[in-house]
């Protein structure tokens, strides 16, 4: 546990079960992206009921957005796995500083990589500094992605349209084009989407749209690359108590975040994190071009 942080502020160490906020108190973060040391509460983003079972030992895995959120789930869950890590973060230093100490615990090593997914050049050097490091890349989660809150598209003007695809979509074609050469059978692509891509959210217009591009990219990456064995698959959370939430809606918004689902609360970081797991070990191997909806029981989507 690192040092005056409650990573598990919702954990009963008598039942042995995590029980999750329903509400919280209304806040926003005017910095994009959002800062989770800053967030009340914490999001839960491991709990002790997980245990490793070596899926990803001698692995190594690059994680886009890993510093925080759902990325930093997925580190916990990876390293607990025995997979080597490269968390690719924008500016959260110490979020991702964070994420490395945890990790490490568990016996692997982690490199951080600050870099702006933007810039086409980002990721090949990303990718060279993965080989450097480790030798190796089995593993490549894109999960890094803004939301801007845009309750009409008259509110979306074009610098923002550009940089929602930009941040959000780009990344995606840049980062398997630069990571292919290294990838062998047996290896894997994992997208994080949302359920907006099938549902929509009218006070998320440019973010929806980039989602349904990414289910898109998904399915056609999937077909490309089956020849080669690699698999490509994504997963598609409910609303999230996550960075992301706090930095882009109201504070009236997030303070019912998630109520409105059949589950009835936010989904919280550690709960998506086995999907990722599943999807990038050899459970999987037969799995490519789906989608795992961890979204507390929204169906509206075909």
């Amino acid at each position: 546990m690192l040092k005056g942080y409650p990573v598990y502020p919702y954990f009963s160490w008598r039942t042995k079960t995590v029980t999750e906020p329903v509400a919280f108190p209304p806040q926003h973060q005017d910095q994009v992206p959002g800062l989770e040391y800053l967030m009340v509460p914490r999001p839960i983003f491991d709990y002790p009921g997980y245990i490793g079972r070596g899926k990803l030992k001698g692995k190594a895995a690059i994680i886009t957005g890993g510093d925080s959120g759902f990325g930093r789930a997925v580190a916990a869950a990876y390293a607990k796995e025995g997979a080597d890590l490269v968390i690719v973060y924008l500016n959260e230093h110490r979020d991702a500083a964070e994420t490395k100490q945890y990790v490490e615990q568990f016996g692997v090593r982690c490199l951080l990589l600050p870099r702006d997914l933007r810039d086409p050049a980002a990721a090949s050097d990303i990718v060279a500094e993965t080989i450097h490091h480790y030798q190796r890349l089995d593993i490549l989660v894109s999960n890094a992605a803004v939301q801007p809150y845009t309750p009409s598209i008259m509110d979306v003007s074009d610098e923002q349209l550009e940089n929602t695809f930009r941040t959000n979509v780009f990344p995606m074609f840049y980062l398997t084009k630069a990571a292919l050469p290294y990838l062998n059978p047996g290896s894997a692509i994992i997208c994080t989407t949302s359920r907006v891509a099938y549902e929509g959210n009218k006070n998320a217009i440019d973010y929806s749209a980039t989602k349904g591009a990414i289910v898109t990219f998904i399915r056609t990456m999937a077909m490309s690359l089956a020849d080669k064995r690699i698999r490509v698959n994504g997963v598609a959370p409910g609303p999230g108590w996550t960075p992301l939430t706090v930095s882009s809606w109201p504070p009236e918004m997030v303070s019912t975040w998630g109520i409105d689902i059949p589950l009835g609360r936010a989904v919280q970081p550690f709960e998506l994190a086995p999907a990722f797991v599943y999807l990038a070990s050899s459970d999987s191997m037969f799995v490519t071009g789906q989608v795992l909806h961890v979204n507390g029981g929204v169906i509206r989507y075909s």
